[in-house]
C-alpha cells in the first residue's frame, strides 16, 4: 500500500476527502457560471481542475465505502462546496445585471442621482394601479447593484424594483467600457 493510499484510507482521509470536495464544487459553480457568461478562455482549464480534483475525491470514496466516514466527508464537502462556489460566485460578481426602479415620487430626482454617479439611466412615465409612475431602467455591472440600492433607498424607499440578468447587451452607456472587457463579453471593439 502506498503512503498516499494509507493516506486516504486511514483517519486523515475523510478530512482530505471533504477537503477536495471543497476545492472541485467551487471550481465547479464558478466555472458554469463563467460558461453562462461567455469567458471561453477561462472554461476549459478549470473544468479540467475540477476533473482531476474529483476524480481523486471520489475513487477515494468508492474505495472506502465500508467507512462511514468517508462516505459523510464526500456529502458534507459537496455541501459545504456548493455553500463556498455561491459565496465566491456572490464576491467576484461577474456579469451584468438590469435595475427596473417604478416609483410613485422621485423618479426623476433618482435617475439624476444615478448619472451624477455615472450610470447610464432611461426614465419614462407609466401608468400604475394606483395612478401615474415613473420607470428608471439602468444596466450595469452586477457588482455596482448595492451602489444603485442604496441610491433608490435614499429617494424612495417604497419603489417597487426588480434585478434581472440581462442575456446580452449591445450599444449605449454600459458599452464605453474597455476594449478587452468589450473582446470578453462578445462586443465588437468600437475604436
Amino acid at each position: 500500500m502506498s503512503s498516499l493510499d494509507a493516506l486516504f484510507s486511514g483517519p486523515w482521509g475523510p478530512l482530505v476527502i471533504f477537503g477536495l470536495r471543497l476545492l472541485d464544487v467551487p471550481i465547479s459553480t464558478v466555472r458554469v457560471l463563467l460558461s453562462v457568461r461567455n469567458h471561453r478562455a477561462l472554461v476549459p482549464p478549470l473544468g479540467f481542475l475540477e476533473v482531476l480534483i474529483w476524480i481523486v475525491a471520489v475513487g477515494t470514496a468508492i474505495r472506502n465505502l465500508e467507512s462511514t466516514w468517508h462516505v459523510l466527508a464526500y456529502a458534507s464537502g459537496f455541501a459545504t462546496g456548493t455553500a463556498v462556489g455561491l459565496w465566491i460566485e456572490e464576491k467576484l460578481a461577474f456579469g451584468f445585471a438590469t435595475v427596473r426602479i417604478i416609483s410613485q415620487h422621485s423618479g426623476v430626482e433618482l435617475a439624476e442621482a444615478l448619472r451624477d454617479r455615472g450610470f447610464g439611466v432611461t426614465e419614462f412615465a407609466g401608468q400604475g394601479r394606483h395612478g401615474p409612475v415613473e420607470v428608471v431602467y439602468t444596466v450595469l455591472r452586477r457588482r455596482d447593484v448595492p451602489r444603485v440600492l442604496e441610491e433608490v433607498d435614499r429617494w424612495d424607499p417604497s419603489a417597487f424594483v426588480t434585478v434581472e440578468e440581462p442575456r446580452a447587451v449591445r450599444s449605449g452607456a454600459l458599452t464605453q467600457v474597455r476594449p478587452r472587457l468589450r473582446a470578453g463579453l462578445g462586443l465588437p471593439d468600437r475604436r
